[in-house]
């Protein structure tokens, strides 16, 4: 499913609360195929399947944290700052050529909605694997242990004797 399907949602069939007190079955079975939209004195309600409103619920869910973090990339990117308190503050730890390259993997992740079923959770990987990102570059223990220097023991040539 995708947005594109709901662009034309209010332009569904119109049913009267009579109607659907008088022929349940037949406005259930319209709503299998598209919204539907009941009608009482100066009252609508849409009728959709939970399908349907799932993802709209979480499109709009994940529609706001895409422009969310892509707002504080961009601020970023302007010189603004950004603290740690704020849910996507951990931006800050890159630099602008990463923070130029988050906003276009982001951009394009967020293009695929009305193509891909699974543009959501490429999205949510996508977010994830750089705020891993930032936690490892911030993280004092990994810093550590990329500049510790280690004792490295050569590997001798395995002779043909010791094969066994």
């Amino acid at each position: 499913m995708s947005i594109g399907t709901f662009g034309n949602i209010y332009s569904d069939e119109l049913i009267t609360a009579t109607e659907l007190n008088r022929q349940p079955g037949r406005v259930l079975d319209k709503a299998l195929e598209r919204p539907v939209t009941i009608t009482r004195n100066d009252q609508s309600f849409a009728l959709l399947r939970r399908e349907e409103v799932t993802f709209l619920v979480k499109a709009a869910t994940q529609s706001k944290a895409v422009f969310e973090a892509l707002t504080v990339a961009f601020s970023l990117l302007l010189g603004k700052e950004i603290g740690f308190e704020h849910p996507y503050g951990w931006l800050s730890v890159f630099d602008l050529d990463d923070l130029q390259d988050f906003i276009k993997e982001l951009s394009e992740a967020f293009r695929l909605i009305d193509s891909s079923t699974t543009a959501w959770e490429i999205i949510d990987a996508l977010i994830h694997e750089w705020h891993e990102s930032a936690i490892a570059i911030t993280s004092p223990e990994l810093a550590a242990a990329f500049s510790a220097e280690t004792d490295e023991v050569l590997l001798t040539k395995p002779s043909a004797h010791s094969a066994v």
